[in-house]
């Protein structure tokens, strides 16, 4: 019997969170003017690569149903723009376990993507320093770069304007998202186009623009944040990037229980 191919290495996706995004305003482009803090958790996805003659993805998971075809996915994308930047002729069949929610505000599909950028530069040697890694993540998407860092960190711009930000490691965060999705694209054109001013180094009095789109497409959101404001031991809520994940803040792990029918995943900050 031909003995399975053997691993040739494994990456972390951690989700992504924003623990406040402002909208400025639109550029020409399309793309609108951000201010935000991202945020890591230790829940995420995983890859893990297994040397082939050829490319290939294979998805699975609890959240795989709703990741899409394998070949339309953003890790096939980003291995493909590691091997042309680096002329690199390894190949290999990339598998995903996916957990994050998809369409949730989490970041799952940069977070796939930068674990792909991570993971392939890695195994080939670390030909790429991390501002190499960052000019290949921008063009796949405005969350990846951060993604690709993983760590807490201002964005600006686009969101992929990157600087240091407060360290947060070790923070207990509670997801809950009440299984709906929200898509980007509908929610950043709900956003009222008034610019309610810029975020401060006090992220938590900052805020959500994205907030009141996505509640008014899916009006159950307003749920999931009242009922994290009531927890006990709560130090701050807010909801994640256009929805339809809220994230609650806590000093030490929460013991609570989600309504039926609602994702709940307790967590930490990396």
């Amino acid at each position: 019997m031909r003995a399975a191919p053997q691993v040739a290495g494994c990456e972390d996706a951690p989700a992504k969170i924003n623990l406040a995004l402002h909208v400025r305003g639109r550029m020409a482009d399309g793309y609108h003017v951000l201010e935000t803090l991202f945020a890591f958790t230790r829940f995420g996805d995983r890859l893990t690569a297994t040397p082939s003659d050829y490319w290939a993805l294979e998805v699975n998971g609890p959240t795989s149903a709703d990741a899409g075809p394998p070949e339309d996915n953003l890790v096939l994308r980003a291995a493909h723009a590691f091997a042309r930047a680096t002329g690199s002729a390894a190949r290999y069949v990339l598998t995903l376990e996916k957990h994050i929610p998809v369409a949730a505000g989490l970041g799952g599909g940069s977070a796939d993507a930068a674990a792909c950028l991570r993971l392939l530069n890695r195994l080939a040697g670390q030909p790429l320093e991390e501002a190499g890694l960052l000019a290949l993540a921008r063009p796949l998407g405005a969350d990846v770069p951060a993604c690709v860092l993983s760590r807490t960190i201002w964005g600006r711009g686009r969101g992929d304007e990157l600087t240091a930000g407060p360290v947060l490691t070790g923070t207990h965060v509670l997801l809950v998202n009440p299984r709906v999705a929200v898509p980007t694209g509908p929610v950043f054109r709900g956003w009222g186009g008034v610019d309610r001013g810029p975020l401060h180094a006090d992220w938590r009095a900052g805020r959500n623009d994205l907030e009141a789109p996505a509640i008014a497409l899916q009006p159950v959101i307003a749920d999931v944040l009242a009922w994290l404001r009531a927890l006990p031991g709560v130090r701050f809520v807010r909801m994640s990037g256009s929805g339809a994940t809220c994230l609650a803040l806590f000093d030490a792990a929460p013991e609570v229980k989600a309504p039926a029918g609602w994702w709940c995943q307790p967590s930490v900050l990396i």
